[in-house]
């Protein structure tokens, strides 16, 4: 009869850490989909991707440090870096696009969208307006 590599204990969290790193990555992803514009797009798979990422490592540091009999934090790091660069990534990726709508003017939102920013619209910028004969008195 062959024993298990993890008894159940261990293996019913391992088996759910790695389910709902799956499940919070997929909903991500569906929010890459879902989402209209950039700003809102951006926001689902970053989180989608760090907690999902951390999940996973979570996981297989516990099965690691049970299998080899002593603690394991190594993959723990991969989940510190990627909770420090995966934000800041996208906050730059952000920065990025309103430097450049607001470079060009194009910037185009939806009011009910929850990342609605206040952006100069498509129209151009009023002209000053005309002079109507009027002088200013001295």
């Amino acid at each position: 009869m062959n024993t298990p590599l993890l008894p159940w204990w261990l293996a019913v969290p391992v088996a759910l850490l790695l389910v709902l790193s799956g499940i919070v990555s997929l909903v991500g992803s569906a929010g890459l989909l879902r989402f209209k514009h950039f700003y809102s797009r951006i926001h689902a798979p970053t989180m989608g991707n760090t907690l999902g990422t951390f999940f996973m490592v979570l996981a297989v540091a516990i099965s690691a440090s049970h299998l080899m009999s002593r603690p394991i934090l190594h993959p723990l790091i991969i989940s510190v870096l990627l909770i420090i660069t995966s934000p800041v990534t996208a906050i730059f990726l952000m920065r990025a696009a309103i430097k450049r709508e607001h470079r060009q003017r194009l910037a185009e939102y939806g009011p009910d969208e929850p990342g609605y920013l206040d952006m100069p619209h498509k129209a151009p910028f009023p002209k000053e307006p005309a002079d109507s004969g009027h002088t200013p008195k001295e």
